[in-house]
Order: C-alpha cells, then sequence, then structure tokens
C-alpha cells in the first residue's frame, strides 16, 4: 500500500493515457455492440498494479428509499420495496478504499419525491468518518446518493484530492446535475483528480475500473479480488435489484433515462457471470435483500471500520 496508494491517483492519471490499444483489443470479436468487455481482462487489468490485496469488504446502510419492486424490474409485481442506500469500504492491511461517499439529508429528501423515508444520522456520520480515513475514494456514477457526500461536505479540501472522478462524471455535474445541490463549478472541479479513460482502468493492487454508462453517462463498476481470492463485482444502478440480473431485465421507472441498449448488453453479461462465475460476487448497490444476505454470509462485514 506505501508503494500504491500513496502514488495511486498520480499512478491512475498515468495508466489512463496507455491502455486504449488494450481495450481495443477486447471489441475486436464485437465491435458494433453497445457495450463490451471480458473479465479475463478485467482481471489482468486488476493485477497490474503490485502490492498486498485487500484482506475484506464492508458495507453500510445510510437511508433508505420505499418503492414498488416494478419500478425496479419490469414485469415485477407491484410489492413493497426496500432500495438500501449504501456505500461499501475496501480494507487493506494498511489503509481503506471507499467506493461511493452517501449524501446528506437534504439530497435524500429529493429522493423521496415528497414522501418521507428512513434516514440514519449515525450512520451518515460513520460514512463521513470513513471518508476522512480512507486512502481513496471512487464514485461509481454523478447521482446524489452516490457522489454527494465528496461534494457537499465542510471536509471537501480534505477529500477531493483523494477522490477519482470520471471525466464524463464532471461533465454530468457541472452541466446536467440530477439535483441543483450536487452541481459543481469547473473549479470545483479542478479540485478532484480527474480521469478518462477508454474501457478499463487499473486503480491498486486487486482494483480495476470498468467504463460502463448506461445508467448515467459516467456509471462505472468496481472489480476487487481479494487476498483470499474471493472476487466481487460492484455493479452500482446498473440494476437496482438482482432480479434484473438473473431475468435480464432493465428498469420501468419513469422518473429516469438511461442508455437502454447498453444497459440490456451489461445486464446480458452480468447474466453470465451470475451463471458460470460462483467466486464472482455481483453487488448491486440498493439490492436491500441481497445486502442482507451476503453480510448473512460474510461475503460482506456489517458496518465501516
Amino acid at each position: 500500500m506505501k508503494t500504491t496508494f500513496g502514488v495511486c491517483l498520480s499512478l491512475v492519471l498515468f495508466v489512463s493515457a496507455g491502455l486504449t490499444a488494450f481495450a481495443q483489443s477486447s471489441q475486436n470479436s464485437n465491435a458494433d455492440a453497445a457495450w463490451a468487455v471480458r473479465l479475463d481482462q478485467i482481471r489482468q487489468v486488476a493485477g497490474m498494479i503490485p502490492g498486498r490485496r485487500a484482506l475484506r469488504i464492508n458495507v453500510l446502510k445510510f437511508a433508505e428509499s420505499h418503492r414498488s419492486k416494478k419500478f425496479s424490474v419490469q414485469g415485477a409485481p407491484e410489492e413493497p420495496s426496500i432500495q438500501a442506500r449504501t456505500v461499501f469500504q475496501v480494507v487493506f492491511a494498511d489503509g481503506t478504499v471507499m467506493i461511493d461517499s452517501g449524501m446528506d439529508e437534504q439530497v435524500h429528501r429529493f429522493f423521496g419525491r415528497g414522501a418521507v423515508e428512513p434516514y440514519y444520522p449515525d450512520a451518515a456520520k460513520q460514512v463521513e468518518q470513513a471518508l476522512r480515513k480512507a486512502r481513496a475514494i471512487i464514485i461509481t456514477h454523478e447521482h446524489g446518493d452516490h457522489a454527494a457526500g465528496v461534494i457537499r461536505t465542510p471536509f471537501m479540501a480534505e477529500l477531493a484530492p483523494k477522490t477519482l472522478l470520471t471525466r464524463a462524471q464532471v461533465q454530468g455535474l457541472e452541466t446536467n446535475p440530477q439535483m441543483l445541490e450536487i452541481k459543481i463549478t469547473p473549479e470545483m472541479a479542478s479540485r478532484y483528480n480527474v480521469v478518462d479513460y477508454d474501457k478499463y482502468l487499473p486503480f491498486g493492487p486487486g482494483i480495476a475500473l470498468i467504463k460502463a454508462p448506461g445508467h448515467t453517462p459516467g456509471s462505472q463498476m468496481v472489480y476487487v479480488i481479494l487476498e483470499s481470492g474471493r472476487e466481487y463485482l460492484f455493479i452500482a444502478d446498473t440494476a437496482w435489484h438482482m432480479d434484473s440480473v438473473r431475468l435480464i431485465k432493465g428498469k420501468a421507472a419513469p422518473w429516469i433515462q438511461e442508455d437502454e441498449a447498453a444497459l440490456l448488453a451489461q445486464l446480458t453479461w452480468l447474466n453470465e457471470i451470475y451463471q458460470t462465475e460462483k467466486n464472482v460476487f455481483i453487488i448491486a448497490s440498493h439490492d436491500e435483500e441481497e445486502r442482507k444476505d451476503l453480510i448473512a454470509k460474510g461475503v460482506l462485514g456489517d458496518g465501516l471500520e
């Protein structure tokens, strides 16, 4: 970690410029696909940065949204469903990396669309403390429940230098934010580490970023392999519920606009991983049922360190 995350973000900026040919080679077999990646190449990219891999991964729920499942999965019944608002913590022997940054209660109210929904201030405080403690922060996409914690914070000067944003995420936050509360200026954007990559990006020992526009233009997945060999694929909002992966069915929420062709390609690939790679745990950020199940199985730790 001393030789990786101490210079991790600088290395990411350098490596992102040199992966274009590698990424393009993965498209040769399917140049017309809306979106295409290969797990073997993702694993290779995750191994590019030397060092000890992570030991474990934790999750914390800091809020909830209550929506009918029919909005999360096309064709699902009109039954109550909880969308967990979560962050993840990748724990190394000598430091942590956060995946996503949570949000304050004002941003949370936006998602309720007039309804009062659960928000847990003590958990939100834990998220803030974990962000300040982290060596690095990865943002999966530019929506408020994932990015607000590094924007609407009194600790922005502390958090921004260790936060990675993609060029597409910054463009969205500057010109088309999900809500005015998370709009950033070019001056604010200059405080973060901003990268642009074609397909994959090594981030640290055992960590690779995967460009996955669809839910938003700046969406990306995060692959992590632990020292134990267990593999994780954080898919953020590619699917709100794992049934979308299992059934290869997108969302049916009229209030969002997505690239449906790209999402279908992503869900098809994820379904193949789900069916064939039993060592890879696909993590959907908002699936409350999956969160509880993986905590019970010891795949995710309950709470932040």
